[in-house]
């Protein structure tokens, strides 16, 4: 899957956050870092909507 994430440079590094998922953040010193630890969280992010819609009727709807 792809998501869009945003970056944002600072004097402090890198921000990375992905606007359609909330709570997917991340600050790193490098935009690299930033990424691979948003990706991270994403992945932890839909781990949790699995397991909260394990037992609930779920449909597929496609986007084009």
């Amino acid at each position: 899957m792809k998501y869009r994430a945003v970056s944002e440079h600072s004097e402090e590094g890198v921000a990375a956050s992905v606007p359609g998922l909330p709570g997917c953040y991340s600050q790193r010193a490098t935009e690299a870092e930033a990424l691979e630890n948003v990706a991270d969280a994403i992945r932890e992010y839909l781990e949790v909507v699995e397991e909260l819609t394990k037992s609930r009727e779920v449909r597929e709807v496609e986007v084009l």
